[in-house]
């Protein structure tokens, strides 16, 4: 593609779809940040992110210089905050 000219529709398809998804995710984090992760909603997208079961804790992950999280909800915080939201465990 030279610089410049449009997306194909290919290109438009995979563009809004990964914003739609992207905007789904800041607005689950928005929520999160205003009802915290006692919320019954809050709580079914973790069961839901987690195949039906939020993962007690520790949570480990491969990110340098934070290796762990001691539990589900602080890891999603962060997640939430560095916007890295398919960041995964």
């Amino acid at each position: 593609q030279q610089p410049g000219t449009p997306l194909s529709d290919h290109e438009y398809h995979q563009f809004f779809k990964f914003l739609r998804i992207t905007i789904q995710a800041s607005t689950a984090c928005h929520l999160r940040e205003l009802y915290g992760c006692k919320n019954s909603l809050i709580q079914r997208l973790d069961e839901y992110e987690n195949h039906g079961v939020i993962p007690a804790g520790p949570i480990c992950s491969e990110l340098p210089g934070n290796p762990f999280f001691h539990n589900f909800c602080t890891f999603s915080l962060y997640r939430c905050i560095m916007k890295k939201y398919f960041l995964k465990v």
